[in-house]
């Protein structure tokens, strides 16, 4: 688990524009808030 303060570790998604994101790009430049949907375009 990770705990509260800590460095989230680092990771490269793709955006809905293709683009790669790197969430270490962003270290020290701005703030960044993670939000995970489970199930949010599903029918349950």
């Amino acid at each position: 688990m990770i705990e509260v303060g800590s460095i989230a570790p680092d990771f490269i998604l793709t955006s809905h524009t293709g683009d790669e994101i790197k969430l270490s790009s962003y270290r020290s430049q701005k703030n960044v808030v993670l939000s995970f949907h489970i199930y949010s375009f599903t029918g349950g």
